[in-house]
């Protein structure tokens, strides 16, 4: 993960370091490692928790209704300024704020989630401002947290770094000079990878039902062709599918959806079917 190639930004304002003699070398903050709850162990070996890391910003990756997401570049500085033994590049996704964040997805996939307080739960269910603010937060906790869960069943998802705030650092999938690895629907695969590649959907979705859970908004465009692996993304809407009054509407949704798109890229393959499996692994 070591990658020397990756522009650095410097610092070239000497007023600026005399002012703010704290002010971390060429990045823009410190790592944030010691205020933020971690991942799970065993930690993969490219996860930098130095204190004395330094973290920047290398553009966006994406934007989104409910977050954007960031390429972060951690790097362990030199004393002399040499290229760093340890350099790992990271996805931030950043959840929007109440005021700037749409919440057209809430009302179904909330339900089943639960909230200690039932303070929190009526301002969520009366959609007032706190309620929205309470509702924003536990998108960036349910997709750190879900992630966890599904890495550590040794799903194909990113590995999740570290959550503070509305921020996740997360496994950056794709080329060590920055190149994100393309979505499902932009690819285009040969007729005997297609049919490995939903080998590969079958084993994860039959993992997460057997779990109890459905992605929630499984398409062709929340899946990353890494090579000739399949990487799921974007859980913070994971639903519990005995637990949400709308569980199976939910993972039929998703079935139809991604059953749909490897239809059309030429491989026979039955929505039914699939959702059918899936209902018995989730109730078996």
């Amino acid at each position: 993960m070591t990658n020397p190639n990756v522009p650095r930004r410097p610092i070239t304002d000497q007023l600026a370091l005399d002012t703010l003699p704290d002010a971390p070398p060429e990045g823009e903050r410190w790592s944030t490692w010691d205020t933020a709850a971690h991942g799970p162990a065993p930690r993969p070996d490219w996860v930098i928790t130095a204190l004395a890391a330094v973290d920047a910003d290398l553009g966006v990756l994406k934007t989104g209704k409910e977050a954007d997401v960031h390429v972060i570049r951690r790097w362990i500085p030199t004393d002399d300024g040499s290229v760093p033994t340890r350099d790992v590049l990271m996805a931030a996704k950043r959840f929007r704020t109440v005021e700037h964040r749409l919440f057209h997805r809430d009302a179904g996939y909330l339900e089943g989630r639960k909230v200690r307080r039932s303070r929190e739960m009526r301002a969520m269910a009366k959609r007032t401002a706190f309620g929205k603010e309470i509702a924003s937060t536990q998108w960036a906790g349910a997709e750190f947290h879900a992630l966890a869960e599904l890495y550590g069943l040794g799903l194909p998802v990113p590995y999740p770094v570290q959550l503070d705030g509305r921020e996740m650092l997360m496994e950056f999938i794709g080329t060590p000079d920055g190149v994100a690895a393309p979505r499902l629907a932009s690819a285009r695969p040969s007729g005997s990878q297609l049919s490995d590649l939903y080998e590969q959907l079958y084993a994860a979705l039959t993992t997460l039902a057997e779990r109890g859970w459905a992605h929630g908004d499984l398409s062709a465009y929340n899946i990353l062709l890494d090579g000739d692996r399949l990487v799921l993304i974007d859980w913070p809407q994971i639903v519990d599918v005995i637990g949400n009054p709308q569980g199976f509407e939910f993972l039929h949704r998703d079935c139809v959806n991604i059953c749909g798109w490897f239809e059309r890229s030429g491989l026979a393959v039955d929505a039914e079917v699939l959702f059918a499996d899936l209902v018995a692994a989730a109730t078996g």
